[in-house]
C-alpha cells in the first residue's frame, strides 16, 4: 500500500485538494451550522489537513505504527468548544472518508489501471484508519462537551443563587444581567417557591407540560428552591404545578423584577412554615397564610402565644391535649361551624360542642368573641408550625446527596 500511495503521491495530492473543495462546498452548502461557524477558506483548510492525515494514517498503518491521531482529538475539542453539533462533525468526516477512496481509487486508475486490484486490500486499512479518526474526533468531543455543560451548569446555579440569595449585586453580576444570562426579562410577573427539605433523597421535581409556568430548580443542601416565570399565569396555577409532587411547599407573592426575587424567596420561605404538616393543602400562598406567616415570623412572640393562650390545653396528658387542638384547628377551618365540624371529625355535633366549652374554659376564651377567637387562631397556628418544625426535625435525613422532596407523605388531619 505505501508502494502505491508514492506511485500516485503527487497526483494523488492535486486530487485531494480538488476533493477538498468540493467536500467543502458541499458542506457550507447543505449545513447551516457549519455554514455559521466557519468561511469556505477555513473549512477547506481544516478538510485537506484531515484528508492527507487520513492517507498518513493509511501509510503507518502499513507500516504497522499507530495512527496520529492528535489532530483528530484536538479537532473534537475545538468543534465542541464552538458548539457544532457532532453530528454535523460526523457527517463531514464520513463524507470525506467516502470522498478519499473514490480519489485514491481515481489517481491509482489514472496511474496504471491494472493496479487497482492491488488497491483493494488497503480499503480495510483505510477504513480501520478513518474509524480512529472518527473515535477519536468522537471522544474528545463528548469529553469536551460534557465539561462545557458541567460549567455552564455551574454557571447558571450561580446566578440563579445570585438572584435568590440577593448578592448579586454584591460580587457578581447585577439582577438584571443574572437574569437576563438566564433567559428571563428585565420586567415580568415572577414567584419564588421553597419546598421541604425533609424527603430530599427522592426523585427530581417534573417538568411542567406545555404551557406551565417556566421554573428555574435550585437544590443545594438547606433545601430546594424554584424560580417561577409566571407570564400570564395565574398566582394560584403554581399550586397546580407542584400538586403532582405532594410536598410541602410556600409560595411568594408576585413580584415584578428580578432585584425583587431575594426578597420573593424569603417570603417564600416563609409561607413554607406556615404549610401544615399533613392534612389540607400542602402548598402554602403567603397571602392566604398571613396571620400564621406572622407567627411564624416571630418565634419569641409565638413562644407567648402558645403558653398564655394555649398553656392550660398543653399541660393537659397527650391524648386529651390532641383532641382539643384537633378539634380546634377543625373548627377553625370550618369556619366556626360546628356541624361541619363534627362531620370531618367524624363525630356528634354535640361532642364538638362539649369539647369546644372545655376549650373555652380552659383558657378563658370564648368562642363568640372575635377578639378570643383571632388569639385562639394564632396560639392554634404557633402550637401547629412548633410541632411541624419538631416532625422535621427528628426525621432522619436523606441517605444521598440532597435532592427533591418526598412524593408521597400520609395526609391526615393536622395534631401536634
Amino acid at each position: 500500500m505505501e508502494r502505491i500511495i508514492e506511485e500516485i503521491r503527487e497526483d494523488l495530492s492535486r486530487r485531494i485538494a480538488a476533493a477538498a473543495d468540493r467536500l467543502a462546498e458541499r458542506t457550507l452548502a447543505e449545513d447551516p451550522a457549519y455554514a455559521a461557524l466557519l468561511g469556505r477558506a477555513e473549512l477547506r483548510e481544516r478538510i485537506h489537513h484531515n484528508l492527507r492525515q487520513a492517507v498518513d494514517g493509511l501509510v503507518r498503518s502499513s507500516r504497522g505504527l499507530p495512527v496520529e491521531l492528535a489532530d483528530a482529538r484536538a479537532t473534537g475539542t475545538l468543534r465542541a468548544e464552538q458548539g457544532l453539533p457532532l453530528a454535523s462533525l460526523l457527517r463531514t468526516y464520513r463524507r470525506g472518508g467516502r470522498l478519499l477512496w473514490l480519489t485514491l481509487t481515481e489517481a491509482v486508475s489514472a496511474h496504471d489501471r491494472a493496479a487497482l486490484p492491488r488497491l483493494l486490500p488497503g480499503a480495510t486499512a483505510l477504513w480501520d484508519v478513518l474509524d480512529q479518526m472518527t473515535d477519536a474526533v468522537t471522544e474528545s468531543y463528548r469529553t469536551t462537551e460534557a465539561a462545557r455543560t458541567d460549567r455552564d451548569r455551574e454557571r447558571r446555579a450561580a446566578l440563579l443563587d445570585a438572584l435568590l440569595d440577593g448578592s448579586a449585586a454584591v460580587d457578581g453580576p447585577g439582577a438584571s444581567e443574572a437574569a437576563a444570562q438566564l433567559g428571563l426579562p428585565e420586567r415580568g410577573r415572577f414567584a419564588v417557591v421553597v419546598l421541604a427539605a425533609a424527603g430530599a433523597d427522592a426523585a427530581g421535581p417534573r417538568p411542567g407540560a406545555c404551557g406551565d409556568p417556566r421554573v428555574l430548580w435550585r437544590i443545594r443542601a438547606d433545601g430546594e428552591s424554584g424560580l417561577v416565570q409566571l407570564g400570564h399565569h395565574p398566582l394560584e396555577s403554581v399550586r397546580e404545578l407542584l400538586a403532582p409532587l405532594r410536598v410541602r411547599a410556600g409560595v411568594s407573592p408576585v413580584v415584578e423584577a428580578p432585584a425583587e426575587v431575594a426578597r420573593a424567596h424569603r417570603l417564600a420561605a416563609l409561607a413554607l412554615r406556615t404549610a401544615p404538616a399533613s392534612g389540607g393543602p400542602r402548598t402554602a400562598l403567603l397571602d392566604e397564610r398571613l396571620p400564621a406567616a406572622l407567627v411564624a415570623s416571630q418565634a419569641e412572640l409565638a413562644g407567648r402565644l402558645r403558653q398564655v393562650v394555649l398553656g392550660p390545653v398543653l399541660a393537659l396528658p397527650a391524648e386529651d391535649r390532641r383532641v382539643l387542638l384537633t378539634t380546634l384547628g377543625t373548627w377553625l377551618a370550618c369556619r366556626g361551624s360546628t356541624t361541619h365540624a363534627a362531620q370531618r371529625l367524624y363525630c356528634h355535633r354535640n361532642t364538638v360542642s362539649n369539647r369546644l366549652r372545655r376549650l373555652e374554659q380552659l383558657t378563658g376564651r370564648a368562642l363568640s368573641d372575635p377578639a378570643h377567637v383571632v388569639e385562639l387562631a394564632l396560639a392554634h397556628a404557633a402550637v401547629t408550625q412548633r410541632a411541624g418544625a419538631e416532625g422535621a426535625a427528628s426525621r432522619p435525613g436523606p441517605a444521598s446527596r440532597p435532592g427533591p422532596p418526598d412524593r408521597g407523605r400520609r395526609a391526615g388531619d393536622a395534631a401536634p
